[in-house]
């Protein structure tokens, strides 16, 4: 007769409450602070009708609107993505006097308010300031122009790609690198093959985050945009616009096209974060 004992298997204790309590105030969190709000935009706009919903969007206002907010919030996201993939190599694999400030330094666009950030602006790149008036010269004009917008996004926003790569970069093993000189690769290979393979991940991610950010942002552009419709006017005053003239469900409906934009463009950035991740796990 064989007698088999079961281990006794101890019910591991957690720290915080179990799935079902989790999960639950995890869900009324999200309903409460994202998904009501958000769906009482298309409930504020349904009231158009979808002829009046269709000619809100495909007038040309609304079209020139979107494209200067997409555009400058994609620009400055693509060129913080390279410098601040930069800036992060640099702070993590360099040690120079002055580090700690520099790092402390680049979290300052987080705690300073984008008003003052927009005026600090358009005084520096104006016609007569500092800095524009150095431009103006070559025929560049900054302020109350898509370039000034662009600026303006990439002070407010840089923080983003910088934030998320460093810490991938903190963890990532030098002797890989070294094992890979001396099997043979260059400097160029080693960076393409081995390094940014493993950042490319945080870095959509960093992506993601700096164009959401810019593509919402209405403080500081609203100061260095000039405001001027079919030129510089971005989605944000658009709405604001239509919302002090009492044309609540045109405001709604232009935010709702913008929220379904935003959402279809973070998608495929998440899909293809997602891409990424696996191919390079596969490898």
């Amino acid at each position: 007769m064989n007698l088999s004992i079961k281990p006794i298997k101890l019910k591991q204790q957690s720290v915080i409450p179990g799935f079902g309590l989790t999960m639950g105030i995890t869900i009324l969190y999200i309903t409460l602070l994202i998904l009501i709000p958000v769906a009482m935009v298309f409930v504020n706009s349904s009231t158009l009708g979808l002829k009046s919903f269709w000619e809100i969007a495909a007038s040309p206002r609304v079209l020139a609107s979107l494209r200067v907010s997409f555009g400058t919030a994609f620009l400055a996201a693509s060129i913080n993505a390279v410098f601040g993939l930069l800036m992060a190599w640099v702070l993590e694999r360099y040690s120079f006097p002055g580090k700690k400030l520099i790092d402390g330094l680049i979290d300052l666009p987080f705690a300073l308010p984008t008003a003052v950030a927009g005026i600090s602006l358009t005084t520096l790149y104006a016609p007569n300031g500092w800095l524009g008036r150095l431009f103006e010269p070559l025929g560049i004009k900054i302020s109350y122009t898509p370039l000034g917008i662009t600026v303006a996004l990439i002070f407010i926003s840089f923080p983003f790609v910088i934030r998320t790569v460093q810490p991938v970069l903190h963890s990532f093993d030098t002797e890989v690198e070294e094992a890979a000189a001396c099997l043979g690769a260059s400097r160029f290979q080693t960076f393409r093959k081995i390094i940014i393979p493993e950042l490319l991940p945080a870095l959509i991610t960093g992506f993601a985050l700096s164009f959401a950010r810019a593509l919402g942002e209405y403080g500081s552009v609203v100061f260095i945009s000039g405001n001027m419709p079919m030129k510089t006017e971005i989605t944000p005053l658009l709405i604001r616009t239509k919302l002090e003239q009492y044309d609540y469900s045109g405001g709604t409906a232009v935010a709702a096209i913008m929220l379904i934009i935003s959402f279809a463009m973070l998608l495929v950035i998440n899909l293809f974060q997602w891409w990424a991740g696996n191919r390079h796990k596969m490898r």
